[in-house]
């Protein structure tokens, strides 16, 4: 690594600003961009307490606002006996690789070479004549009907596809795609598709929002359109654009290998599912889940989209482009059984978009966006005020439990609403 670091401690907890971070997010005391000091510190506080309770080894926190860091914290261990945390450490990101991907797509837009109106079938022939789950037969056979339209790119990117993920609840659908499992990392990413356009859906394809394998299927969209593998058309597109020197699917440097964060021993396992292995190249590049980050790498990202798609002079997407992809898109749209996104929030292009200031269990803004992985990880970035923070854990059993008291939290720091001038 060429990451170089000062330290300031506090209590059992250590703040970090890396020269990784300043190259592009200067770093600033808190209260130049009106957060308080006092009431970060707080937020590290409780989350040491829970690693001193051993729910989880180590984590990362880093908020930033009006383009500035304004706190950095790497706590705990990397994995129990291991080294310390630090700031550089890698950590399996899962469904925030989602937004990467959309981002991916939506250039390919911008290029004139994606259609969000086109059916799916024009880039992948297996998904032409879909069948919708309707019941299962006295011999246990899947009952079927027609799908009444076909799957679009757009229902890809907002989960209005009918797909499912298996194993969220019972039904034929989830029970078909849970028992294929295409997801084991063993296939490529068209033949994933192959195998989700040969299944059943769980709804009419743009009638219900359902979680699901759409973002993988729009990973291999993006294959067939910029003939390349996700993974290069990522690398090339975001990663070495956004100076991103430590996301991709795997991490292949040898030297990188002890920067891999991992959970304890007995909280491994995402359903029925072990966490995967970073240090291993699968032939699997999910564009739903599969991509391993940093705190500074993904910061990076989300300023990105706070800039409304620029970030040191490089430009990804326009800037009605980022305010499309932030705007809630589920008008008219049944929530279906497992609404993720949560009350009063409805959903973009990748990411979790709240409608209205209140009517919700945590504090955020009109147009905030979040999203989040299985294994803990989360973020959030609320336009209004520019900030945004970053939560980087390998805890799928503890992790998703501090979400809504991060979030409280570090709106709970803020001094004042609205950017500080300069």
């Amino acid at each position: 690594m060429s990451i170089s670091m000062r330290s300031i401690v506090f209590g059992a907890a250590v703040a970090i600003a890396t020269s990784a971070i300043a190259a592009d997010l200067p770093v600033v005391q808190p209260d130049e961009v009106g957060l308080s000091a006092d009431k970060l510190n707080q937020i590290d506080k409780m989350l040491q307490d829970r690693i001193d309770s051993g729910d989880f080894p180590g984590a990362v926190l880093l908020v930033a606002r009006n383009g500035k860091v304004a706190h950095v914290s790497a706590l705990g261990k990397r994995k129990i006996d291991g080294d310390i945390m630090t700031d550089d450490t890698i950590f399996r990101i899962y469904s925030m690789t989602k937004p990467i991907t959309s981002v991916v797509a939506l250039m390919l837009v911008e290029e004139g070479k994606l259609d969000l109106n086109a059916p799916v079938s024009r880039y992948l022939p297996e998904f032409k004549e879909m069948t919708v789950a309707t019941g299962t037969a006295d011999d246990g056979a899947i009952q079927t009907e027609p799908a009444k339209r076909q799957i679009k790119v757009v229902d890809l990117m907002r989960h209005t596809a009918g797909l499912t993920y298996g194993f969220f609840g019972t039904g034929p659908a989830r029970a078909a795609l849970k028992a294929e499992n295409p997801g084991n990392g063993e296939k490529t990413n068209r033949e994933v598709a192959q195998v989700l356009g040969g299944l059943p859906l769980e709804y009419q394809p743009g009638t219900t929002w359902e979680y699901s394998r759409a973002t993988d299927v729009l990973g291999a969209v993006i294959e067939v359109v910029d003939e390349r593998t996700l993974g290069d058309a990522m690398r090339a597109r975001v990663f070495e654009p956004l100076g991103m020197t430590h996301t991709g699917f795997s991490v292949d440097r040898t030297e990188d290998q002890s920067l891999i964060a991992e959970p304890n021993d007995d909280d491994r396992m995402i359903g029925h599912i072990a966490v995967f292995d970073p240090a291993e190249q699968r032939r699997f590049e999910t564009g739903g889940g599969g991509l391993v980050s940093t705190a500074a790498d993904y910061a990076k990202f989300m300023q990105m989209l706070l800039n409304e798609g620029t970030l040191e002079g490089t430009r990804l997407l326009s800037p009605f482009t980022v305010k499309y992809m932030l705007s809630d898109q589920l008008v008219g749209i049944e929530k279906g059984k497992y609404y993720l996104p949560g009350q009063n929030y409805g959903f973009g292009l990748g990411v979790a978009v709240r409608r209205v200031a209140g009517g919700a269990a945590e504090m955020g803004s009109v147009g905030d966006f979040y999203w989040g992985g299985a294994a803990g990880t989360y973020m959030m970035g609320d336009p209004s005020e520019n900030l945004f923070f970053i939560f980087m854990v390998q805890s799928p059993s503890n992790g998703t439990a501090m979400r809504a008291a991060l979030r409280n939290m570090v709106y709970g720091a803020m001094t004042n609403l609205g950017e500080v001038d300069d």
